[in-house]
């Protein structure tokens, strides 16, 4: 183990680089804000206008239709991005700010975001 990274956790780790990326990424009403949150088995994803407080739209894995879904955990958030871009679309968003929420841009989290280009939305 590293002196430098001694007594730190993992999840610690990930609220520093979240809290730093929040400084800088912000929804606004025109372009609101993808969130995504990211468990052992499932995403989440949320576009939230932050300037009100609201969730405009929202999917996950959890939901029925995904639940009977074949494929692996990239290919079912991949899904969870189409179905996203969908229900964005209709409310009304085109465009997106992306908020990976700390995580690394790769695996579960890439594949979010090219189902919402997929779906419409501009990132």
């Amino acid at each position: 183990m590293a002196l430098g990274t001694r007594g730190k956790s993992k999840s610690a780790a990930k609220g520093r680089r979240h809290a730093r990326l929040r400084k800088k990424v912000i929804g606004t009403e025109a372009r609101p804000r993808l969130v995504v949150t990211r468990s052992a088995r499932h995403v989440f994803v949320q576009v939230v206008d932050d300037s009100k407080g609201h969730t405009l739209a929202s999917a996950s894995t959890l939901e029925a239709d995904l639940r009977t879904f074949d494929g692996d955990k990239t290919a079912k958030a991949k899904k969870v991005g189409e179905l996203v871009a969908e229900r964005a679309k209709k409310a009304g968003v085109d465009a997106v700010v992306f908020d990976r929420g700390g995580n690394r841009y790769a695996g579960r989290v890439a594949a979010i975001a090219d189902g919402a280009r997929e779906g419409g939305l501009d990132l």
